[in-house]
């Protein structure tokens, strides 16, 4: 599985997933920042990559949208809130524990949720 970690997760959490061999890019990374929910679940999809966000009620209605106009999906994976967004270490470590439960991905269209 790889990620694509959306604007409102820290970049330092894709760099401590690469260090622990984990395919990870942020939309900092990218130069990324500022573009839609939907170019952001776009852009993801593009490369084959499982986005990944605290934004849960817009990437839910996005994977609705994308759904219905039959876009590319690679699954959305959402940070709740008992996951502290300044808890880098343990974001990256809960990500890295998901990510080798799924080494395939997820199937199109799926919203999962990770917590602490």
């Amino acid at each position: 599985m790889k990620l694509y970690l959306d604007e409102d997760v820290s970049p330092r959490v894709a760099q401590m997933l690469r260090k622990r061999s984990v395919d990870a890019v942020s939309a900092h990374e990218c130069g990324a920042l500022g573009f839609s929910d939907s170019e952001q679940l776009r852009r993801a999809s593009t490369d084959g990559r499982c986005l990944v966000t605290r934004n849960r009620d817009d990437f839910i209605r996005a994977t609705l949208d994308a759904f219905a106009h039959r876009e590319t999906h690679c699954g959305v994976l959402i940070l709740t809130r008992n996951l502290p967004a300044d808890r880098f270490d343990l974001v990256a470590t809960k990500l890295a524990q998901y990510v080798r439960r799924h080494p395939d991905g997820l199937p199109a269209y799926t919203i999962d949720f990770l917590t602490a």
